[in-house]
């Protein structure tokens, strides 16, 4: 899969009729801390499940 450029309109036109939801999401994918927090709890994981507590603490109710 190719980087995303961030820099291209191209880039962006997906969003132009999102919901709010979806730009919620763009933002916080994008989140170093939150990138971080993810990857470590589901390596530690024996499921590869999110938990409730990560979904309490970044305010995930809309992503599986």
């Amino acid at each position: 899969m190719p980087e995303f450029e961030w820099r291209s309109p191209e880039s962006y036109k997906s969003l132009q009729d999102a919901e709010i939801t979806d730009i919620a999401w763009e933002c916080l994918r994008r989140n170093v801390n939150y990138r971080r927090e993810y990857e470590a709890m589901i390596a530690n994981s024996p499921d590869g499940e999110v938990t409730p507590e990560f979904r309490r603490k970044w305010g995930i109710c809309f992503r599986p």
